[in-house]
């Protein structure tokens, strides 16, 4: 994902303040141990999460909630046409369990 320049202390503040209702959506779907980093030279986000069924994931854009964060969040960072999250997929270079 990427920040739109200068949101960097707006995406802080309003992920600081993560809506209640937001919370229990991801709890409810299995992500644990979420974190969000932020490349400040690049402005790129990189988020790493745990989750048991990692399909689950595929449920949450059809939620509501969802849809109502990506509205809000859509004018300090790319996104697509429903608003959602610009994303580009990684591949795994490394792992060590």
């Amino acid at each position: 994902m990427k920040l739109l320049d200068g949101c960097g202390d707006k995406y802080k503040k309003r992920h600081d303040a993560i809506w209640p209702e937001l919370k229990r959506l991801l709890k409810e779907t299995g992500v644990e141990d979420y974190s969000i980093f932020l490349d400040e030279k690049t402005n790129i986000l990189f988020g790493v999460l745990k989750i048991e069924n990692p399909l689950k994931l595929d449920e949450l854009p059809h939620h509501p909630v969802m849809k109502k964060w990506w509205a809000y969040m859509k004018d300090i960072m790319e996104s697509n046409d429903d608003n959602s999250p610009v994303t580009i997929p990684l591949k795994e270079a490394f792992y060590l369990p």
